[in-house]
């Protein structure tokens, strides 16, 4: 049976998007008036590479089973969906339009999957231990969440790496680490019944007899997603220096011991929160896999190009150190880099403004 998902966000959320495609469900993707346009026209185009192939496939939204269709968020009839994907960086959220819309999805009570780095505060409720914890500071802006049923919510780790080549269009990214996508049940086995159809769909969709990877990965753990915090702290943030920004791998590669203190130190965080050291990722892997990373991260290039916010799990992690009563000085010290680069381009755009 084809479900109808929502996916805000067109980006990023092009990569599930054209996954669930390949699979027969359909999808909406909000997004600008201009790059809805463009994608009801053209389609979306997803390259990826297939295992034991040496170059990138070209995937077509307009070769592939589903149905897509891009609208703006005023224009979303949320009758027509079973489930919404929150795929926009968290500062987006606080836009005028989005906002509303977000406004009506929390009214309509559709379960939202979030493959978003911050995560959603009312999945962030869900954790018993994080639930009473003040830590409203780490969003561009809070209120976006206040709506919203945390067991409605649940988070799905962005492993997978991709970006829009800048010399593209809107409607083209490209895969360049091709992991799977780790989602945390819902509270309400209907919803969880959902998702994990749209997993075993995914599972068994094949491209002219080969596997195509990034799957979607469903755990009853609340707390598989949170692996992915360890590495956005040691690799992501810290490819945002005082000067230049610099590639995942030198972020982790440049001082390995200094790296794996502070992978091993949010780990341990996770742990408190009440993670299964199973469900995370060995810091040895991880180390492999930010070899071949040798482009800054999107937060480091965002803040170069200017960005007066990004999205900070960095911050986020901070608070939640502090108030468990283990902070950690490197990630203290990352977080003072992010907040002096971030108040720079403020400063740098004001005076420009004068």
């Amino acid at each position: 049976m084809a479900r109808n998902i929502l996916i805000l966000g067109a980006s990023y959320g092009s990569l599930l998007g054209t996954k669930l495609l390949m699979a027969g469900h359909n999808v909406t993707l909000v997004c600008r008036a201009k790059t809805a346009e463009l994608i009801n026209r053209d389609g979306t185009e997803v390259r990826i590479k297939l295992r034991d192939e040496a170059a990138h496939r070209a995937i077509f939204s307009r070769d592939l089973p589903g149905k897509l269709d891009a609208v703006t968020p005023a224009n979303v009839d949320l009758s027509r969906y079973d489930m919404v994907g929150l795929a926009m960086q968290e500062p987006q959220y606080t836009n005028h339009t989005v906002r509303v819309l977000m406004v009506k999805i929390a009214a309509a009570k559709l379960p939202c999957l979030s493959i978003m780095n911050m995560p959603p505060l009312p999945y962030l409720k869900r954790i018993p231990s994080l639930a009473g914890m003040d830590l409203e500071e780490a969003y561009t802006n809070a209120q976006v969440w206040e709506r919203f049923e945390p067991g409605l919510v649940t988070l799905c780790s962005p492993d997978p790496q991709a970006f829009r080549p800048p010399e593209e269009a809107a409607n083209v990214l490209h895969v360049g680490l091709p992991t799977n996508f780790k989602a945390s049940a819902f509270a309400d086995e209907k919803h969880n019944k959902v998702l994990r159809e749209l997993e075993a769909d995914i599972d068994a969709v094949t491209l002219d007899g080969h596997d195509v990877p990034v799957k979607l990965k469903v755990f009853d753990s609340l707390f598989v997603p949170l692996a992915k915090w360890s590495m956005l702290l040691t690799g992501n943030y810290r490819c945002i220096t005082p000067n230049e920004p610099q590639s995942i791998r030198d972020a982790v590669h440049g001082d390995l011991k200094r790296s794996q203190t502070i992978y091993d130190h949010v780990d341990a965080i996770a742990r408190r929160l009440g993670a299964d050291p199973q469900d995370q990722v060995p810091f040895a892997k991880y180390a492999k896999a930010a070899e071949s990373l040798l482009k800054p991260s999107s937060a480091a290039r965002a803040v170069a190009s200017g960005a007066p916010f990004i999205e900070r799990v960095d911050l986020l992690v901070k608070l939640i150190s502090h108030q468990l009563g283990v902070p950690n000085a490197e990630i203290d010290r990352t977080v003072e880099t992010v907040d002096q680069k971030l108040n720079e381009k403020i400063v740098q755009g004001g005076s420009g403004a004068q």
